[in-house]
């Protein structure tokens, strides 16, 4: 049996792993609608690694005889300025995942729960990966500016992504 704080955590981490799914579709339909269809690519491949993402918390709890408890999503922004705009809501997004995975991590600590702190050692370093994924796309549309070029080649190489 769960801690009741940590279930609720968990349960709570589970939506913002859908909601994250939601952001970045939301995110692909923005690209798409500005025919960039290799960034839309990328986000649309964001959008299913959350999604997974979502699964893995709800299989935890199932597996360890709990309640998922499916809360009310919230809508996400639908509208940005530029590509750019776009993936540095992408970094600070994922920062956010970040600090929410770490109070999960310190909550399983606190209730000497190490089933769950062995499950959330997967996600703490996923989020190092997505924190520097995301970063990278930032850091290169920050020194390109809004070179149309620069933007088509970017756009052709994460329309590439294959996971």
């Amino acid at each position: 049996m769960l801690d009741r704080k940590l279930l609720k955590m968990l349960n709570e981490q589970l939506n913002r792993e859908i909601y994250s799914g939601y952001l970045y579709w939301s995110m692909a339909s923005w690209f798409d609608a500005n025919n960039l269809k290799g960034f839309a690519h990328w986000m649309k491949k964001q959008a299913e690694e959350e999604i997974d993402h979502a699964k893995k918390f709800y299989e935890y709890i199932n597996d360890r005889s709990e309640k998922v408890e499916m809360l009310p999503v919230e809508a996400p922004k639908s509208s940005w300025s530029s590509p750019l705009e776009v993936f540095e809501d992408t970094f600070d997004h994922e920062q956010k995942v970040t600090e929410m995975i770490n109070s999960l991590v310190d909550a399983a600590r606190e209730a000497n729960d190490h089933a769950t702190f062995e499950f959330l050692q997967w996600f703490v370093k996923e989020q190092v990966e997505e924190e520097a994924n995301a970063e990278e796309i930032v850091q290169k549309l920050r020194f390109t500016g809004d070179s149309p070029s620069v933007i088509f080649m970017l756009d052709q190489a994460l329309g590439s992504r294959e996971d």
